[in-house]
């Protein structure tokens, strides 16, 4: 018995029955190299069979700002706030993707990994992690391609439509991780019902479309507010985030400190709640997936 290790002697104890609030962050933190391979693999997987690959990343938000202004610019005249309507769209357009595809994706993150969660012991929490970190990468090309549409209107001697990226720049950091907290939020919450529930995932993507309208993307909040429906928009944490972007980057939108904070208040709740849910599901997944 004298040579066998004692339990403080080894470098990960794993036991079957652990607390709600047992988050494992130093196991996060010791399997930041696996983070890192699921990224890579993610990135790979996704466009190694595409023709265009990468490219993607520019046509699908080309696509859409050309869509939204035309119907909801043209078609519908709904306000821009003076904004160009390719700036204006392309601003929430890039703000909600980074949002609904860590919430889409970490959604589907026990269903789609269950051979690896059955087999090999790590952080379960590093997937979910590496979808919001691989989506990053996205986001950052998409967000290229705004400047490089502000840099053009800027210089455009047709546009006469002004705007200014304010001081607010500096709350841009601060931006992307509340989208991605509570995107990933969202997705940990739903990922645990959906891995008792399998057909709760079709209703996610419907879900998802169904929130984008409840945001400011296609409208800005002054524009709901006139119509009366600003309230709506308000309950919407994403609202907030989406408004103080646009008002960082172009200079308008109804950004306020108080709004920014109730953001980061559900924010912070929601990405709680999703994390000790999922913690608690993992426990028993493997039985009910």
């Amino acid at each position: 018995m004298s040579s066998l290790k004692k339990s403080e002697d080894w470098d990960l104890i794993i036991k079957s029955h652990t607390t709600l609030f047992d988050l494992k962050l130093k196991d996060l933190w010791n399997y930041r190299d696996l983070l890192f391979l699921f990224v890579k693999r993610d990135f790979i997987s996704f466009y190694k069979q595409t023709i265009l690959g990468p490219l993607w990343f520019f046509i699908q938000p080309i696509f859409t700002t050309i869509v939204f202004s035309f119907v909801f610019g043209n078609l519908a005249g709904i306000s821009t706030d003076g904004l160009p309507k390719y700036l204006f769209y392309l601003t929430g357009i890039t703000s909600w993707a980074y949002f609904s595809d860590c919430l889409t994706k970490t959604s589907t993150v026990f269903k789609d990994n269950a051979n690896i969660f059955g087999k090999v012991y790590f952080p379960r929490l590093i997937m979910p992690l590496s979808i919001v970190v691989s989506n990053l990468v996205r986001f950052g090309v998409q967000l290229l391609l705004l400047i490089f549409m502000m840099v053009y209107f800027y210089f455009n001697p047709i546009q006469h439509t002004s705007f200014e990226v304010t001081k607010a720049i500096f709350l841009f950091p601060l931006l992307v991780l509340m989208m991605a907290m509570l995107g990933l939020g969202l997705g940990l919450i739903i990922t645990a019902i959906t891995a008792k529930y399998k057909d709760l995932t079709f209703l996610v993507t419907f879900g998802v479309q169904l929130l984008m309208y409840g945001t400011t993307v296609i409208y800005p909040l002054s524009y709901a507010q006139k119509k009366g429906y600003g309230w709506i928009a308000e309950k919407n944490p994403m609202t907030g985030i989406i408004e103080a972007f646009r008002y960082a980057f172009l200079g308008k939108g109804e950004f306020t400190v108080w709004s920014l904070g109730y953001s980061a208040l559900v924010t912070i709740i929601i990405l709680f709640l999703g994390i000790i849910t999922f913690n608690k599901t993992e426990k028993t997944f493997v039985d009910t997936i």
